[in-house]
C-alpha cells in the first residue's frame, strides 16, 4: 500500500468507508479519520509526495477527483462538487492547484 509506514490500514479502510456514498466526502473529517492530520510534517510531505501523482510538485483539479483512489485502488473519484470544494479549501493563493505548503496547512486545520 503507498501509505505503509505513514498510515494504518485500518485507519485507511475506516476514513474510506466513511465517505462512500458521493457528495459525502468533507477533506477535514477524512484527514481526521485516516490519521493524517496528527502526523509530522515529514510524514504529511510524504503523503503529498504520493497523492501528487505526476510529481508536478502541485496537486491538480484531476489529481484532487481521484483523491480517494491513493489510498484505496477501488475508492471512488470524487465528485466535481466535492472536488471543486477540496480546491477552494486549499488553494489559498488562487493559482487553481494545491502546494506542499497548502496541502500541510489544509491536514493540519482538519
Amino acid at each position: 500500500m503507498a501509505f505503509a509506514g505513514i498510515l494504518s490500514d485500518a485507519d485507511i479502510t475506516a476514513a474510506l468507508a466513511a465517505c462512500q456514498a458521493a457528495d459525502s466526502f468533507k477533506h477535514k473529517d477524512f484527514f481526521a479519520k485516516v490519521g493524517l492530520a496528527s502526523k509530522s510534517a515529514d510524514d504529511i510531505k510524504k503523503a503529498f509526495a504520493i497523492i501528487d501523482q505526476d510529481k508536478s510538485g502541485f496537486i491538480e483539479e484531476d489529481e484532487l477527483k481521484l483523491f480517494l483512489q491513493n489510498f484505496s485502488a477501488s475508492a471512488r473519484a470524487l465528485t466535481d462538487a466535492e472536488t471543486q470544494a477540496f480546491l477552494k479549501a486549499g488553494d489559498t493563493d488562487g493559482d487553481g492547484k494545491i502546494g506542499v505548503d497548502e496541502f500541510a496547512a489544509l491536514v493540519h486545520h482538519a
